[in-house]
This record gives C-alpha cells, structure tokens and sequence, in this order.
C-alpha cells in the first residue's frame, strides 16, 4: 500500500514545523542539567509532575482560546512561552526558578499539543485525505525525529566546546523563534471555525471535558481505547530522559577517550546515542503505515507494542542495575527500542482514536487522551524518582515498569469498533 496525498506546499510546512519543534538542545542533557545543579531524582520527577499537571489543567481553556482566537494565534503564543522559558532555565540557579520556569514551558505544551494535530486533520478533511491518516501523521512525524536527531548533534556540539549544560537552553530560542514565523504562514482555514470568547465558555468546557472523561471511564471499550494509547505514552514521558544517566553511568565504567574531560565525552556519547535513536524513530514513524497494514487490526498492534514496551522497560532497568559496561549498553539498546516503540504507536494510536469517533468530538476526544496521558506521567514520574533514590536508578525503573505491566490485562483493546461513537 502506498500514501494517497499530495506531498503539497503545506505538507512541507507541517514537517518543517515538526522539525524546528524537535530542535530541542537541551533535551538530550536535561536531566544531567538537573543533576548538575544538585537535584535528586525525585526532586526531577516532581518538576515532571508540575509540568504534567499544570498542562492537563490549561489544556481545557486553551481549548477555549483557539476555537475564539484560531489555531494559530494560539500556536504564536505557545512559542512564546517556551521561549520565555527557556531563558528562565539559562539564568535559573534555585530550586524555585526551575519551578517557574517549568510552569511556562507548561504553558507552552499547553496552548501546542492538541491543536496543530487539529490543524493536521482539518487539512486532511478539506482535501478528503482522512483516510491517510497514519501515512500522513507518520510522515510528518518523522520528520520531526530528523530534527532531534540533527539537535542532538547540534547539542552535543554546543556541550563539549562550552563546557556547560545550560547554554543548550538559549540555542534552543533560535528554532523556536523560527517556527513562531513559520505559523504566520498558514493559510486562514486552518484556524477553525472562529467563536466569541467569554469565560463562561471556560467553565462549561471543563463540565464538559469532566463529564466526558468521566463516561469514558464508565464505558469500558473507550476506557481501554484511551488508557491503551495514553498509559504508554506517559510512561514514555516520565522515564525517556533517565536514559541520560544511564549513559554517563556507562561513560564512568570506560576508560577517558582521548584528552577530554568527563563533561565532553558525556557530550558525544550522548549526541551519538540520541542521533541514532532520533534516525531509528524517524524511519518508524514514517514506515508505521507500513507496519500497521501486516497486522490483523490497529488495536493488536498496540495491543503487543504495550505490553513488549513495558517488559522491555523492565529488563532495561535491571541490566543497569547489575553495573558492568556489557550490561549497561544492553539497557541502552533496550531504552533505544522504548523510543522505536513509542513513535511506532503514536500515529497507530492518534489514527486509531480517529477512527472511533467523529470528526466533530475528535478534538475533545484527542485532548481528553492527551490529558489521561498526562496524568499517567505525574503519577508515574516521582513514582521512579522515589525508587530510583531509594533502591538505586536500574531497580527504580525495573520496579515500575512491572508495577505497570500488571495492569496491562485490564486495558487490552480486544476488537475494532465496528462504526464510530457519537
């Protein structure tokens, strides 16, 4: 089976998009930037959980603000505050700052996810590609995983001749400044349709989306449906960055590459590592449609993906654990393939939830997985913090990927919804 779009103009500019977005410098180094400053892992997961958290809640008013601002004067200022942001993380030395500055990169997050994936399908609807979603999603997907892999090189660049972590965050500003003209750029009839905003839109939306996710919870097939995509996901989310001890825990066992300190070989090795792991995740994304069509249904697909991610989170975590250099790199290819498996589910995953519902609730459907999502994640977060600071970083992770393996049974999706929900 082959793609049925058009590789148009604007395809072009929602793969750039993804591509500035994914030039994330600091990414690859943030949890070292963290440790640097004297953080423990649970101090960490708790700035991951304040990042979670606060997105989930401002998920539904900046739900409100695109539908009466437009899609992309909403995008305009998530760029603006991971921007602001950014800067705060250059110049923050407490505790405190990196609070503050992790609520306005929630900002960010909050006023972006969601809404240029509506963009997406509302140009896919226009020009009556719908049913190429996957292909499409994938496609665009990867070429954002090209731009972390370049951004990973570009960091590990920027790491080993500055000598610091924290510059990664002001060449991060360039990209993002970028992709903030790049939205003036769209045409109109992305915007959605325009409404007049007032707060009592606020509060019904959050009736609305309580009350939603609340059925979604009492019906067991959309219960499965939603916690099968986002339980992953948010899996992915709180441990992906623990990769990034587990290299300088590598980097320990090995003897000095040359004439370079402990920080500039922490920086190639893991501009390397994440090169790779962004080149991998890019070519799955973009073959996902491929891979989708040799299985018997979507949901098997993310069926096996969960429960063979988990497992091996699991086994990654406990080969660390054991601290020779064989083992640690065996959990380094481990945490490779949770990196290939995530981006391998996310287009199955958004194209799946699609086909369930209808075009009209499918923005607050894509935002009520979005938010289970990042409930996961805060819980899940501080979760492998406290066990990474109690029983050691391997066993932390080993321990919750089995605590979360035991609830795969209960959210296995058994069969495709023979039509869509209302």
């Amino acid at each position: 089976m082959h793609p049925g779009f058009k590789k148009d103009l604007q395809f072009y500019k929602f793969s750039l998009y993804g591509f500035l977005k994914n030039l994330r410098f600091f990414e690859p180094f943030l949890y070292l930037f963290f440790l640097e400053k004297g953080l423990n892992f649970l101090q960490i997961g708790v700035l991951i959980t304040i990042r979670e958290v606060t997105r989930n809640v401002l998920e539904i008013p900046t739900g409100v603000l695109a539908d009466s601002l437009g899609r992309r004067r909403v995008m305009i200022m998530a760029f603006s505050f991971y921007i602001i942001s950014f800067f705060m993380f250059y110049i923050s030395v407490s505790y405190g700052l990196f609070i503050v500055a992790m609520f306005f990169y929630s900002f960010g997050d909050a006023f972006r996810t969601g809404t240029h994936k509506a963009m997406i399908f509302t140009y896919l609807k226009n020009n009556n590609w719908e049913d190429q979603k996957v292909w499409y999603y994938g496609y665009t997907r990867s070429a954002s995983q090209f731009g972390s892999a370049i951004s990973s090189l570009l960091a590990a660049f920027i790491v080993f001749y500055s000598g610091n972590y924290r510059y990664v965050f002001l060449f991060s500003t360039i990209p993002y400044i970028l992709d903030l003209l790049l939205m003036l750029s769209y045409p109109r009839e992305l915007d959605g349709k325009i409404r007049k905003f007032n707060f009592s839109m606020i509060r019904e939306n959050f009736r609305s989306i309580i009350k939603e996710t609340k059925q979604s919870f009492r019906e067991l097939r959309v219960f499965r449906t939603l916690t099968n995509t986002a339980l992953f996901s948010g899996y992915f989310s709180a441990m992906k960055n623990y990769l990034q001890p587990i290299i300088l825990g590598l980097i320990i066992t090995l003897p000095i590459l040359f004439s370079w300190n402990r920080e500039q070989t922490t920086a190639v090795m893991i501009g390397l590592v994440y090169f790779v792991i962004y080149i991998l995740s890019a070519i799955t994304s973009r073959n996902s449609g491929r891979i989708a069509c040799k299985f018997s249904g979507l949901f098997s697909l993310l069926n096996l993906s969960l429960i063979a991610g988990l497992i091996i989170g699991m086994a990654g975590g406990y080969f660390y654990s054991l601290g020779t250099t064989f083992w640690i790199v065996l959990s380094i290819i481990f945490f490779v393939v949770i990196h290939l498996t995530e981006n391998l589910r996310k287009p199955v995953g958004v194209s799946y939830i699609a086909d369930q519902f209808k075009e009209d609730i499918l923005a607050t459907v894509l935002s009520t997985e979005s938010q289970v999502k990042s409930l996961y994640a805060a819980f899940i977060a501080p979760v492998i913090g406290f066990m990474a600071d109690r029983f050691g970083l391997g066993w932390g992770l080993a321990i919750t990927s089995c605590l979360l393996l035991f609830v795969t049974p209960f959210i296995m999706i058994y069969k495709e919804s023979s039509g869509r929900r209302e």
